[in-house]
């Protein structure tokens, strides 16, 4: 078999987007391996009536590709389901039909193989192509071990659940006694917390939201015993202005990534505000739920504090947990007893050192130790490898905040792509925003045409023009 033009390691949304992408681009020879034994997205987290926080033209292909087959809209006119959701009027749709529509796009392409786990990639300078080693899973395990050759490779591995030091001891009996248990399980375990006698959420963000409005809506007025806690000093706001979501397009991303490392460092931790915080409509219903219980006079026995540490946890006995907490404004310490416990406490980019390790001599850091990725989102290599590596949502410390984004998806989808074929296969809009964003243009989408390499020595990142086959 000749060898392939794109490996890619993972299928979550930014890779389905490529992958879908690509199937336009005539004579691409693409395949992407993925672990899972099928798309699940978030499935511990698909709460009846939770919605997605960007609109649904934030699919996998539309702010590249309006005319795409792969489209939202595309989904609904195959089920016949265009009209009912015009007449709905819904621009925000739910996480289950997100979750349904990207499997459908799974059903409908090709070179997608699920049950299949990456083990290796190594640089072959002889072929100068990159190996590719899996092993095919099966239900009761391993099952067959095969190899792919490719030119280019694309990681997107996705997040993995964070679970802060104090707490890590406690999520490792999650089978017996007190449930502790991170945001993204939270479904399959809803029950078991539904009948503790009292439970604590900790974390703000739109996860903890979330799962603090289910559990008090489903539990008893006047016995709700439900305890939400968060070291940040407020519930707050996700930012939603207009100008705030600005942050969110490419303009901006070019922008990030054209300030020096130091800058960009200093720039994430504050803008917390933008992609860390709880949707307005949540934290409304959140207050509704709770108004709705004094009605018939006292008040649920409900305690949501802000600017809250957890020190350290351990448990009582084999039912219940404990948690050491600081008040930091107050200077107030305090312990905490409890039935159950659900982490909200977000997700980290899954380190990558395990599959590129024999790729690590070619690889080019920054002060920080961290890969370093061009304006294409390709990893920066030596020049002996002609290759490119790219990255999906491991690049915030390069790209800045909407690198988890689903509505910068497509975009960057596109960028990789005329960034891989060599030309402009998918035409992208030279201004995204009304903010101008410094003094002076940064990154390669200031100027020229975007997506396309302009490098003087194209090697010196990995960037080779395709050819088809």
């Amino acid at each position: 078999m000749p060898p392939l033009d794109l490996v890619g390691i993972g299928v979550g949304p930014f890779n389905l987007s490529l992958a879908a992408l690509a199937h336009g681009v005539p004579g691409l020879r693409t395949a992407f391996y993925e672990e899972q034994p099928g798309f699940h997205w978030h499935p511990g987290m698909l709460i009846e009536g939770a919605t997605l926080q960007v609109p649904f033209l934030a699919d996998l292909v539309t702010l590249a590709d309006p005319a795409s087959p792969w489209s939202f809209l595309s989904y609904l006119k195959a089920h016949e389901r265009l009209f009912p959701f015009y007449v709905a009027e819904r621009f925000h749709i739910e996480r289950t039909e997100y979750d349904a529509y990207c499997r459908w796009v799974c059903e409908g392409l090709d070179g997608l193989h699920f049950g299949h786990r990456v083990d290796a990639v190594r640089w072959h300078p002889e072929l100068r192509l990159f190996e590719v080693d899996f092993t095919r899973l099966e239900a009761d395990g391993p099952a067959a071990q095969g190899r792919s050759y490719a030119r280019n490779l694309v990681l997107g591995v996705g997040t993995a659940p964070h679970v802060p030091e104090p707490l890590r001891s406690l999520t490792s009996s999650v089978g017996a006694g007190a449930p502790v248990i991170h945001s993204s399980d939270y479904l399959g375990h809803r029950e078991r917390l539904l009948e503790a006698g009292h439970v604590t959420v900790v974390g703000s963000g739109q996860s903890g939201a979330e799962v603090f409005l289910d559990l008090l809506r489903r539990r008893p007025a006047g016995r709700e015993r439900l305890h939400w806690i968060t070291r940040s000093a407020a519930f707050a706001p996700m930012e939603y202005s207009k100008l705030g979501l600005e942050h969110f397009t490419p303009d901006y991303t070019s922008y990030f990534h054209g300030l020096p490392e130091s800058v960009r460092d200093e720039l994430v931790p504050r803008q917390w505000q933008l992609h860390k915080a709880v949707d307005h409509g949540t934290l409304a219903a959140v207050h509704d739920e709770l108004y709705h219980r004094t009605l018939g006079g006292g008040w649920p026995d409900a305690v949501l504090t802000p600017g809250v540490a957890v020190r350290t946890a351990g448990r009582i006995g084999a039912t219940r947990v404990e948690l050491h907490l600081e008040h930091t404004e107050q200077d107030v310490r305090t312990r905490l007893a409890t039935d159950a416990v659900v982490l909200a406490t977000g997700y980290r980019e899954r380190p990558l050192g395990g599959v590129l390790a024999s790729l690590e001599p070619w690889l080019r850091r920054d002060e920080a130790e961290r890969i370093r990725v061009d304006e294409h989102y390709r990893l920066v290599t030596d020049r002996s490898v002609s290759g490119a590596v790219y990255v999906q949502n491991a690049e915030r410390h390069t790209h800045g905040v909407g690198a988890p984004d689903l509505g910068l998806a497509a975009h960057r989808s596109a960028v990789i792509l005329n960034s891989l074929t060599g030309h402009e296969r998918y035409r992208l809009p030279r201004r995204t925003a009304f903010t101008t964003f410094g003094l002076r243009p940064e990154g390669a989408l200031a100027n020229g045409s975007p997506g396309i390499a302009r490098h003087a020595d194209p090697q010196h990142t990995g960037f080779r023009p395709l050819r088809m086959t």
